[in-house]
């Protein structure tokens, strides 16, 4: 025997519907629901908010997972001189 045994459930199930009242639970769901959606649709909206702007660089329309080529011209270092002392 736990602490919370099937009695005590029916105990506090009986205790909750006659505080509360059919109507009230029957409608309880919805209302989490609810509130769980208006959570989410706030989070979005201060995430979208918070997001910084762009530069005008990447605003440009081409795709940022294109390729880019650098031209450019290789130069042989020459090796550094090694002092003798």
């Amino acid at each position: 025997m736990g602490i919370f045994d099937w009695k005590h459930w029916l105990v506090i199930l009986i205790v909750v519907v006659l505080v509360f009242g059919t109507k009230r639970l029957k409608t309880l769901g919805s209302d989490v629901g609810d509130a769980i959606k208006g959570f989410r649709k706030a989070m979005n909206t201060e995430e979208e908010g918070a997001k910084p702007e762009q530069p005008a660089a990447q605003q440009s329309n081409t795709p940022l997972n294109q390729p880019h080529t650098i031209d450019g011209q290789a130069q042989k270092v020459q090796d550094p001189v090694t002092r003798k002392d």
